[in-house]
């Protein structure tokens, strides 16, 4: 499980519980001017994660730390695949954070309003 929190222009993620043992990482602080967007997708935990490095992977139970697939860097903290939010990044470390929260409609909704706008241009 992981908590989200928008603090100014900054979203911190932190892993709680024993899933930080699981995930070898306790929180993640990305500028909003790096998150393109958050989703809720519970279908996500079903594609391939590629090359574990480090983290946990327990199929049906558990899928936890850096897993790289296809060139991009994936962190995931997830349980129950019914809450995983999915949140993309750019010009960071890695590409895209798959994580377990109470409400990941909600949370995927906070996050497009904290969100900068930008130009199409």
């Amino acid at each position: 499980m992981a908590r989200i929190d928008l603090t100014g222009d900054t979203l911190v993620v932190t892993v709680e519980g024993l899933d930080r043992l699981w995930a070898l990482k306790s929180s993640l602080t990305i500028p909003l001017a790096h998150v393109r967007g958050a989703t809720h997708d519970p279908g996500i935990v079903r594609e391939p994660k590629g090359v574990r490095a480090p983290g946990t992977h327990v199929p049906g139970v558990l899928v936890a730390g850096t897993f790289h697939t296809e060139g991009e860097r994936v962190f995931w903290a997830v349980h129950d695949p019914a809450k995983a939010l999915v949140i993309e990044l750019t010009d960071e470390r890695y590409a895209r954070l798959v994580v377990e929260v109470d409400d990941p409609r909600g949370t995927a909704d906070r996050i497009a309003r904290s969100l900068p706008l930008r130009s199409g241009g």
